[in-house]
C-alpha cells in the first residue's frame, strides 16, 4: 500500500504532540506528521502567533516542500479551520492536493464564530472556562507554575481563532469529511457549511461527546480517516 503522510494541526493550546495516541491505530502505510507552532514545544522560546493566517504561514513554510507524494491534513478546533487555509495555499501555490481533509470539531469557516472561550476574560474565570471545555490535562490546569507558562499560548490561540475574518476564496476540489459532538457547540447546519467550500463530497457525522469527544473515539476517529485514505489511494 502507498504511503501517505498525515499532517496534523492543534486545536488551541495544543501542540504537536497533542495528537501522539492516533498512532497506535494507523496502518503502518499512513505517517502522522504533526506539525509544531510558535510558543509550544521545541518552540516554546517564540512569540504565540495571535492570527490564524500567520499560524497557516508559518506551518506552511515548514511543510511545503514535502506536498509532493501523497498526503492529507487533519485538524481539530483550530487545527480544522487551519486545514482550510493550509489548503487555500496549496491550490494558491499550484501544488498537488490533499487526498482529503479531515476536520473535527470544526464548523465551516464561513459561520459565524461562537467563541469556544473569551481571550480577554480575567485569568481566573480564563482558567475556570479550560476545565470547563476539556481538553487540557489536570496535572496542567491544577499546576500554576505550567498555567502561568501556557497562559499565553492559549490566549493567543482562542485569539487567532476568535478574530478570524472569513474570505470566500476558491472553491476546492478537494473531498472534505467533518465529525462533530452532539454534546458541543458546534451544529450540524454548521458543520454542513463546509460544503461551500467544495466541490467534491463533504461528509459531516455527529459522534457522542462533548468538543473533545475525540479522545472518547480515537479508534474510530482513525479508521474512518484511514478506510478513506486507502480506498481513495486504490481507486486513483
Amino acid at each position: 500500500m502507498e504511503k501517505i503522510n498525515l499532517f496534523c494541526f492543534p486545536f488551541a493550546g495544543g501542540s504537536k504532540y497533542s495528537y501522539r495516541s492516533y498512532q497506535d491505530f494507523l496502518p503502518a502505510n499512513i505517517v502522522l506528521r504533526n506539525v509544531e507552532i510558535p510558543g509550544r514545544g521545541s518552540r516554546a522560546n517564540e512569540t504565540p502567533l495571535a492570527s490564524l493566517e500567520q499560524i497557516a504561514d508559518d506551518i506552511f513554510t515548514q511543510i511545503k516542500g514535502e506536498l509532493h507524494q501523497p498526503y492529507a491534513f487533519y485538524g481539530h478546533s483550530m487545527g480544522g479551520l487551519l486545514t482550510y487555509l493550509l489548503s487555500q495555499r496549496v491550490v494558491a501555490n499550484g501544488l498537488p492536493n490533499p487526498l482529503s481533509l479531515f476536520i473535527t470539531g470544526a464548523i465551516g469557516p464561513s459561520a459565524k464564530y461562537r467563541g469556544l472561550i473569551d481571550y480577554r476574560l480575567p485569568r481566573t474565570e480564563f482558567f475556570d472556562q479550560l476545565k470547563k471545555l476539556g481538553g487540557s490535562p489536570e496535572e496542567v490546569l491544577n499546576n500554576e507554575l505550567l498555567m502561568e507558562f501556557f497562559e499565553p499560548v492559549l490566549r493567543a490561540d482562542f485569539e487567532a481563532v476568535a478574530t478570524y475574518q472569513y474570505q470566500q476564496k476558491t472553491v476546492m476540489n478537494i473531498p472534505i469529511s467533518v465529525i462533530i459532538g452532539d454534546r458541543e457547540k458546534a451544529t450540524l447546519e454548521e458543520a454542513k457549511r463546509w460544503s461551500l467550500e467544495s466541490t467534491m463530497p463533504v461528509d459531516v457525522q455527529v459522534y457522542e461527546g462533548d468538543h473533545f469527544f475525540i479522545f472518547h473515539h480515537q479508534e474510530s476517529v482513525i479508521k474512518s480517516i484511514t478506510e478513506k485514505l486507502n480506498t481513495k489511494v486504490i481507486l486513483s
